[in-house]
């Protein structure tokens, strides 16, 4: 925008000055410069994370549009004990949830965990834990906690990929839970921390255990909770021959 002396400022800044040239006090109305537009046009930036590994270069228009769904623009705490506001890259937000929250860290593909609550009544919006493994080079958060389904108290398990979503396709997980003879399981795939955690628990992606079958479970005479979840982490590979994906395991 300009000014009827020549002066000129960004539609953006215009808002801030309210609408008063900043260098003669004229009033500013809507008087476009089109002269430095077709400039702006012709420009080509980096994009704003280029710290962070991004290669591209766009011009002025389409740099915003970009940066808005890069694949090296910092990820969000994944932690959901808090409202945390750290951001980084994943080698950060690991050490952030080492040394800050004190998560629990595991190597390997395959877990094993027990959750013991002493009153199951108290199942609302609680979010227990976070544990964060790493396998095949990769890292995941292994969410456990419980909350309100409508009416219904239940306890929910799922996975997410720390990285982007399109790499987060490569990978699979399943959960098993189970006592007294029966069992519970969920297949799918992690979700990335592009996604919040709260966007994944009211989407249901995971393994939903209402509180009567997670007592069932626990045995005894069903007045504390005590459940074990078992799952596995898996690499899906591309089969040359046929198209099709066949699990890698991880030993």
């Amino acid at each position: 925008m300009q000014c009827h002396n020549g002066h000129t400022l960004c539609s953006t800044c215009k808002t801030r000055v309210h609408n008063r040239c900043p260098t003669c006090r004229q009033e500013l109305g809507d008087i476009r410069c089109l002269a430095l537009e077709k400039i702006a046009e012709s420009l080509e930036l980096p994009c704003r994370y280029i710290s962070l590994g991004c290669p591209e270069i766009f011009p002025y228009y389409s740099k915003l549009k970009h940066e808005a769904i890069c694949n090296f623009r910092p990820y969000n705490c994944p932690y959901a004990g808090s409202d945390c506001s750290v951001v980084g890259d994943i080698p950060y937000l690991v050490a952030h949830l080492r040394d800050d929250h004190r998560v629990d860290m595991h190597s390997g593909c395959t877990f094993n965990h027990r959750y013991v609550k002493s009153n199951p009544m108290e199942v609302e919006n609680a979010t227990w834990m976070l544990t964060v493994f790493h396998c095949f080079g990769q890292y995941f958060c292994l969410h456990f906690e419980a909350f309100q389904l409508g009416m219904a108290p239940v306890y929910m398990a799922f996975l997410r990929f720390m990285g982007d979503e399109r790499e987060a396709r490569n990978y699979s997980y399943s959960l098993e839970v189970g006592g007294n003879g029966r069992k519970l399981t969920f297949e799918g795939s992690p979700r990335s921390i592009r996604d919040s955690h709260k966007k994944v628990r009211d989407s249901h992606d995971g393994l939903i255990i209402y509180r009567h079958m997670a007592l069932f479970f626990s045995g005894g005479d069903r007045k504390e909770l005590k459940l074990r979840v078992t799952g596995r982490i898996w690499k899906e590979q591309q089969n040359p021959d046929g198209g099709v994906c066949i699990p890698n395991l991880c030993t």
